[in-house]
């Protein structure tokens, strides 16, 4: 059978069972623009996760060290400038960035202009030193390294920081919303050893001035990230120690190479700091637990979509079955008449397809609209809550002609088993 005869007898039959056919593409429709729609919002929600509250880099391992353990008991289990050393030999490892807390109290005091408005406050104020190496591209002003005494510390700041202060904080204080670029040059004053709540350390109090140099992912959340020497500098001034290393950020190489990196660390005594990646893949989880929860219930819509097809298609072949018989009779084979059936259900499946994944995009886009309308702002609030990349919105309507030809399979092999003899002899 010529394919422009096809189309014309499956023209002549889906006009003619026009109710029937719309009630099959609807059932497709609704099961498929079901699916898209779940899997975008599950797409979109984890990406907010992954990128905007958890951002994390496959290949960075932070290595801590640990508490209690054999290798500690053993002289092991420290990080010294020897067992960084040996970190940073390990095989698969690119680079080790050494880190260290600033083992004294902190406070800031400010009383002063803040972007257009005054602001008074006092707080407890936390500080990392890190290596420049690790933060280079988020440093917009000056270099990122001790400038000695009396001069200003360079400090970032969280990005997630500055998100929950524009969020939460600044609406509550009517303070004015600020940006990484905004914050760039901002000076704060910081004394060392120094507290409100707890007893420092014995040594002298050490006054000095914080620069906000830029805003990194990698930036201590609650405090100021400062650079390494400066830490040092600051523990040994307050005789504390300054000798050991709050923990190491290693980049590996490949992040295929990461878990064989992580059984080393452990194996040499220490610990692997990933708290925030197991809340990310917690949440991200959860998050793909009620998606597919979700989608299940759709590839159900989708199954009842199959069977009403399948169940249209054999009351159609029913009342066909004299007009296939003619068919047969003048020359047909059963593999046309097969053809015919099959191709009927693939135009109602691709329709059906094609009008549930444009309707869960349309959803989508309303649902964002609305969502930035009339939800308030909120912490890493997106500009959308979904993700439909190409292979989803193409997988709807493949899922759709799937759906279809399996419905219309037991039909199709009915027709083509059509005695031509038997029926036009009644």
């Amino acid at each position: 059978m010529r394919l422009d005869a096809l189309s014309r007898l499956v023209r002549l039959s889906l006009a003619r069972e026009r109710k029937g056919a719309f009630f099959s593409a609807f059932g497709v429709a609704m099961g498929v623009g079901a699916l898209v729609f779940f899997l975008g919002l599950g797409l979109g929600v984890g990406r907010v996760i992954r990128e905007k509250i958890f951002p994390t880099d496959a290949r960075l391992v932070d290595v801590v060290p640990s508490a209690v353990s054999l290798g500690s008991l053993l002289g092991g289990g420290k990080l010294d400038a020897a067992t960084v050393e040996r970190l940073a030999a390990l095989p698969g490892v690119e680079a080790a960035w050494r880190k260290m807390n600033v083992r004294v109290p902190a406070v800031s005091r400010y009383d002063g202009a803040f972007f257009g408005t005054r602001l008074r406050m006092g707080m407890e104020v936390l500080a990392v030193g890190v290596e420049p190496g690790l933060v280079k591209d988020d440093v917009k002003l000056g270099e990122f390294r001790d400038m000695g005494e009396g001069q200003p510390i360079p400090a970032l700041v969280s990005t997630r920081l500055l998100e929950l202060y524009n969020k939460t904080f600044a609406p509550a204080r009517k303070l004015p919303q600020l940006s990484a670029n905004m914050i760039v040059g901002f000076v704060m004053p910081v004394e060392f050893n120094r507290s409100y709540v707890a007893a420092s350390s014995g040594g002298p109090t050490r006054s000095a001035q914080a620069q906000v140099v830029g805003a990194s992912d990698r930036a201590m959340l609650a405090g100021l990230t400062i650079p390494l020497e400066t830490a040092v500098r600051i523990n040994r001034e307050a005789g504390v120690d300054a000798d050991t290393f709050t923990g190491v950020t290693l980049v590996a190489k490949d992040p295929s190479q990461v878990p064989a990196l992580i059984d080393a660390v452990k194996g040499m005594g220490l610990e692997i700091d990933d708290q925030e990646r197991r809340m990310a893949e917690n949440t991200g989880a959860a998050v793909a637990l009620v998606t597919s929860a979700l989608a299940l219930l759709s590839i159900l819509i989708c199954i009842l979509a199959a069977v009403n097809i399948a169940h249209a298609l054999s009351a159609s072949v029913r009342a066909r079955a004299k007009e296939i018989g003619v068919m047969q009779a003048v020359g047909a084979s059963r593999a046309d008449v097969r053809g015919i059936v099959l191709a009927e259900a693939a135009v109602v499946g691709l329709a059906g397809g094609a009008a549930g994944t444009a309707a869960a995009l349309l959803l989508a886009f309303g649902v964002n609209r609305l969502a930035s309308t009339y939800l308030p702002s909120f912490p890493f609030k997106p500009d959308s809550f979904f993700s439909f990349p190409w292979p989803v919105v193409l997988g709807g309507v493949v899922l759709g002609l799937f759906a279809a030809l399996a419905g219309a399979y037991f039909p199709a092999r009915r027709a083509a088993a059509t005695d031509p003899a038997r029926t036009l002899a009644g």
